[in-house]
């Protein structure tokens, strides 16, 4: 319905109630005051309140001094940014290694020069070993302490650790061990903390002196076995910045080259050096003990026999005549066991002029036994006893393991019996032929035999392509593969082997046997010719396969022929390669581990380093004479004589 103008209007939403408290605010003299302060408030512009005159005086003044201050931080110049303390070890590892070897050599020079400290002094009294000190201290307590027990020790810094101006930490080694040695300001002795500390760097060598015990760290449960130093001496500074422990000394080619510092960096090259020499002493106890005698034989010979190899030739200037080094020395031995020595044996080096690879080297060490009234199989009893219970002293059992270069790993079971295997029936079957008779093997007839086989098992046999290169090269290519646990091959054809006896049962063959592990000759043993007669021919064959080409065949030994004339006892000869047995006990497929300097080649690559006294600018010393005090006749009156030892051209 449409609402009639002259109506009075009544809302149906607001009660009448409502204009009637508003009336009565509007009649609230608090009210009327509130309004009236209102309206006298101004506006802050920056924050958009509104605020009284006097806070709105206040808030300028502020923003005033505010702004005032950043204009004059503003046109202050910057100030200089706290650089972060560091400590010259810090800064010496971003130089180059030539540039530290140049700062430490010359430090080490003005050390020299003041003796403040000597930096080279002639003594330092250890009384302690490092291995003693972990043995007899490793049950100590955390935070446990032996004040009373105080030791002298020596070794190389390998690690240096400061933990701010008053405590330092080494890691020194000696022995073959490691042990902390900690440095605390308040234990101090001798010369003040820091001139002890500031020189000393990672590859020096020290003498610490101090007390045993353990420290006491708040995270850690167990403390570490240290020693509480009172006083640390520099011994021996090392000029050049050592590898650090994490990234090592790994470099083959380095390694070999540079073998002092290859020992200083890695525990296993060391190892290897001691269990080397640890075979060597139970070899030789073990002879000492059956009554065998060690004999030295000479390293250079008129003629190079004993074994099929090629020789280094030098000159004798006095004799005026060629000689050639080393190859074997048993020409010599059986010499001294036709004088009667019925027991000898020798551990030396050979020279061999012949390929360098992963198991040769020109330079080698064998040991060598020859006893009267024995026989091959005599000697391979013995050797099986030897080489098992010589395993069994140095790895403390009688199982191994060997990895190859590809990463193929071996496991070698070396406890006796060994496996035995004759060569020629072994050949037939591997090549599915009957083969010549043995007193045939080595006609021409059996040469072209032998290059079929060879065409046949595609074996290539590099010239000259005599019988006995061509056999032997199926012998490695067929049998000596599947030797992973020690072996004996046996049954060597006589032209394979010219100082062996001939076989009593089979014609053609000699009394000979090869031992091999993990596919490597490690031992070679004959009943050995003892018939002056037979020895003649057998060189004389040599000299033939000579004449054909063969740089390795012997010649002959008129001497040693002239000896076997004498009579030699029947008697079982035998030889082993130290360096290959070290090899397989230390697990290294290289036998430049397992020397200590291998035959390396000339590094051309190298760049010509400046020596330390060059480097430190020390000129050389202008020759003197020599001044010598000789008492007279009489035993009364010296005579001062000076000797001038210059050079002459004579």
């Amino acid at each position: 319905m449409p609402i009639s103008r002259s109506r009075k209007f009544k809302s149906p939403l607001i009660p009448p109630s409502h204009f009637r408290f508003s009336a009565n605010i509007m009649a609230d003299p608090n009210v009327q005051e509130a309004e009236a302060s209102m309206a006298n408030l101004l506006l802050d512009e920056v924050t958009g309140e509104k605020v009284s005159k006097t806070e709105l005086k206040r808030r300028q003044k502020k923003r005033e001094k505010e702004a005032g201050k950043k204009e004059k931080a503003a046109a202050a110049p910057p100030k200089p940014k706290a650089e972060k303390q560091t400590s010259a070890e810090d800064d010496e590892a971003n130089l180059t290694p030539n540039q530290y070897f140049e700062i430490r050599s010359k430090r080490i020079n003005k050390l020299r020069e003041t003796k403040q400290p000597n930096p080279y002094p002639h003594k330092f009294k250890v009384d302690t070993d490092l291995r003693n000190v972990l043995k007899d201290y490793e049950g100590l307590q955390k935070g446990e302490q032996k004040t009373d027990t105080v030791v002298s020790v020596g070794g190389r810094i390998y690690t240096k650790r400061a933990a701010g101006s008053k405590l330092v930490f080494y890691d020194i080694r000696a022995e073959g061990v490691k042990i902390q040695v900690m440095c605390a300001a308040q234990n101090a002795t001798g010369k003040a903390f820091e001139e002890q500390h500031e020189l000393l760097r990672r590859g020096d060598i020290v003498g610490v002196t101090g007390f045993i015990g353990k420290t006491n760290p708040k995270n850690r449960d167990d403390g570490e076995l240290s020693i509480f130093a009172s006083e640390v001496v520099l011994l021996t500074p090392c000029l050049h910045a050592i590898p650090s422990e994490h990234y090592g000394f790994q470099d083959k080619e380095q390694r070999f080259r540079q073998r002092y510092l290859d020992l200083i960096m890695n525990d296993k090259s060391r190892e290897t050096l001691r269990a080397r020499a640890k075979i060597i002493s139970f070899i030789r106890q073990y002879f000492d003990s059956r009554d065998f005698t060690e004999v030295e034989t000479p390293l250079m010979n008129a003629i190079a026999g004993g074994a099929t190899a090629k020789p280094f030739v030098t000159h004798h200037n006095d004799l005026n005549m060629d000689m050639f080094m080393r190859i074997a020395p048993e020409l010599y031995l059986k010499q001294l066991i036709v004088g009667g020595m019925e027991r000898v044996y020798e551990i030396g080096k050979q020279l061999r002029n012949e390929g360098i690879d992963l198991t040769h080297n020109p330079e080698f060490t064998t040991c060598e036994f020859y006893q009267a009234y024995a026989d091959v199989y005599d000697l391979m009893d013995l050797t099986e006893d030897l080489v098992s219970s010589l395993v069994k002293h140095v790895t403390g059992g009688y199982e191994t393991t060997f990895t190859t270069q590809t990463g193929e790993t071996h496991h070698i079971n070396w406890k006796a019996p060994w496996r035995r295997i004759e060569m020629i029936p072994a050949l037939e079957e591997a090549c599915g032929e009957k083969f010549p008779p043995g007193d045939q093997l080595h006609t021409a007839e059996t040469n072209e035999f032998l290059k079929r086989m060879l065409q046949k098992m595609k074996v290539e046999c590099s010239p000259p392509q005599t019988n006995a290169r061509m056999l032997d090269k199926l012998v490695g290519e067929f049998l000596e593969e599947t030797c992973i646990n020690p072996t004996f091959i046996s049954g060597h054809p006589q032209m394979m082997s010219p100082l062996a006896k001939y076989h009593r049962e089979h014609p053609g063959l000699c009394e000979r046997f090869e031992v091999f592990t993990a596919r490597f000759e490690i031992a070679n043993s004959y009943t050995e010719l003892n018939d002056p007669f037979d020895q003649r021919l057998r060189f004389e064959e040599q000299a033939n396969q000579k004449d054909q080409g063969d740089d390795e065949a012997q010649m002959i030994d008129e001497t040693f022929c002239q000896s076997l004339e004498y009579g030699l006892p029947p008697t079982g000869g035998w030889g082993m390669g130290i360096d290959r047995l070290v090899m397989m006990l230390t697990d290294n497929y290289s036998i430049k581990e397992v020397l200590a300097f291998p035959m390396m080649k000339d590094d051309k690559t190298a760049a010509d380093a400046k020596p330390a006294a060059e480097v430190a600018g020390i000129e050389p010393q202008p020759e003197e004479g020599i001044r010598m005090l000789l008492v007279s006749c009489n035993f009364h009156e010296p005579i001062s004589l000076t000797m001038n030892l210059q050079p002459t051209n004579e």
